[in-house]
């Protein structure tokens, strides 16, 4: 599935994802500034979370609650590791034995340790304000 799509189109677009996903695990993969932590952004809405969504670049992971406190997911940004080892050494087994929402940025760090039943999102930069989005 692909959509051709515009920031003021991510509303639309992260319910379309969240309608056409075969799996709560999605992995983003896409060029830097393409706008993965936006679109994360958007889906965490329409999930029903107001929390403020940024990129864990630094902390590698952020946990997300819905209103009612009630866990929403994970966010991991996996651009600064150097090893499979390291995600494994920050438990992520267990976050994605969660059952929660899981978003995972820059999974190519992480190849072999990406679920079997993951959604692939590859976000493609066709001009400053467009993006091309494929759903696999």
């Amino acid at each position: 599935m692909e959509f051709i799509y515009t920031k003021s189109d991510l509303k639309n677009i992260a319910q379309q994802i969240i309608k056409s996903t075969s799996s709560m695990t999605l992995a983003f993969y896409a060029p830097m500034g393409a706008g993965k932590t936006t679109l994360i952004k958007a889906l965490v809405k329409e999930l029903g979370s107001n929390d403020n969504v940024s990129s864990p670049t630094f902390g590698l992971v952020n946990e997300y609650a819905l209103d009612s406190g009630e866990l929403l997911g994970y966010h991991f940004d996996f651009y600064r590791l150097d090893d499979e080892e390291e995600a494994m050494d920050m438990g992520l087994d267990d976050y994605l034995a969660s059952g929660s929402w899981i978003f995972i940025e820059w999974p190519e760090k992480i190849p072999s340790l990406i679920p079997t039943d993951v959604q692939y999102i590859k976000i493609e930069i066709l001009n400053e304000e467009t993006r091309k989005l494929t759903l696999s």
